[in-house]
């Protein structure tokens, strides 16, 4: 119930762009539940709308997905960790015509063996992900440095 009263006492605006996170969240977990790696990777590597942001705007749309994303995937009733919420920041900044990258790491763990971690940078600032990011080693970009 909480939820729900917090949900109307935010701006039409913000809830607009919790439902876009949502469904960016959804579908990322869609598709990497069930679509071969080669072409989620096709889709990390979608262009950058091409359109110019002033550094204000910029740093604006990073700070709202950031925030959006990770109210929605606290919530979501799936499985939305690392990977699906880096694939649904990347595409939902992609979108907004700001640049961003998402890496994909590996490092050993005591208990679990490999263990793998996505996280999402725009520019110099870390989206998702990124206080984890330092112990884990770079295998991949997207789209490829």
């Amino acid at each position: 119930m909480q939820g729900l009263r917090t949900l109307w006492q935010i701006s039409w605006r913000d809830r607009m762009l919790m439902l876009e996170a949502a469904l960016w969240l959804a579908a990322a977990s869609i598709a990497i539940a069930t679509l071969p790696f080669r072409h989620v990777q096709r889709m990390a590597e979608l262009p950058v709308r091409r359109i110019a942001l002033s550094p204000a705007s910029h740093a604006a749309t990073v700070r709202r997905v950031r925030w959006s994303i990770i109210a929605c995937a606290r919530r979501a009733p799936w499985r939305a960790r690392c990977f699906q919420q880096g694939l649904a920041a990347h595409w939902m900044l992609r979108r907004s015509a700001v640049a961003s990258v998402l890496y994909y790491g590996a490092a050993p763990d005591a208990k679990r063996g490999l263990v793998a971690h996505v996280w999402v940078r725009a520019g110099d600032t870390d989206v998702i992900g990124g206080e984890a990011a330092a112990r884990f080693a770079v295998l991949a970009t997207f789209p490829r440095a």
